[in-house]
């Protein structure tokens, strides 16, 4: 069961703006995003990673960077797990975006939203879940792992883990530096946490091994062969 820890990158200046960053360069994290980071990075600290893999924006590495801190594993980058490519979109205030056309077509259906000059949201969630699953199969199945990325990715991502259809996925809130948390099995996905901003992280620990003395050890093997005898014969 492979266990992925979802971080939204912390709060930008182009976040408290609002507008939409998208893949511009030089977007870093505020002062208030850093302490978000630096807030995270010490709730997670008794947490062993795998891996931490980010987004190749600087809100994103920066956000990784602090996460790393500490920590005998380096920073990983993979673009799958880059925002989405809003295009003509790029780098525009919310608030004008919210009167094009489209506009409602990504709230409401955004399977059907491609962004001018930019990429589907189908396009978006596809390269996003592919990267997560390579990335599950790399590290096995014991592995727990971290995904630093976008609040559009990360909820897409989460729609699918949910089992619901990508135009159910505005219904999802990510906030950023929040922590959302998914177990992979080889049956289906867990959801464990979303846009968890707060609070403690024992239930992301490894369990502990226990221990057998021998004659726990030695009653166990007699006790199993009867049961499983005693099974067999009822069929």
């Amino acid at each position: 069961m492979t266990t992925l820890l979802l971080v939204r990158h912390g709060l930008t200046e182009a976040n408290q703006g609002g507008l939409l960053a998208g893949w511009t360069d030089g977007i870093h994290l505020s002062e208030r995003g850093r302490e978000q980071a630096t807030a995270l990075a010490e709730r997670l600290e008794t947490v062993p990673v795998a891996a931490i893999v980010s987004s190749p924006l600087e809100r994103c590495q920066e956000t990784a960077t602090a996460l790393v801190s500490g920590r005998d594993v380096a920073v990983e980058t993979d673009e799958r797990i880059g925002e989405c490519r809003y295009g003509d979109w790029t780098g525009q205030e919310l608030k004008k975006l919210v009167k094009e056309p489209l506009w409602r077509v990504v709230q409401a259906h955004p399977s059907a939203a491609t962004f001018p000059g930019g990429e589907s949201l189908r396009d978006t969630q596809a390269r996003a879940i592919d990267a997560i699953r390579e990335h599950n199969t790399r590290l096995g199945a014991e592995a727990t792992w971290v995904a630093v990325s976008h609040g559009d990715v990360i909820k897409a991502v989460l729609a699918d883990a949910l089992g619901m259809h990508l135009d159910m996925f505005q219904r999802v809130q990510v906030d950023p530096c929040s922590l959302s948390v998914v177990r992979y099995t080889e049956l289906r996905p867990f959801v464990v946490r979303m846009n968890d901003t707060g609070g403690g992280v024992d239930d992301l620990l490894p369990p502990k091994r226990r221990r057998r003395s021998r004659k726990q050890s030695s009653d166990a093997v007699v006790g199993g062969g009867a049961g499983a005898a005693d099974t067999h014969k009822v069929g």
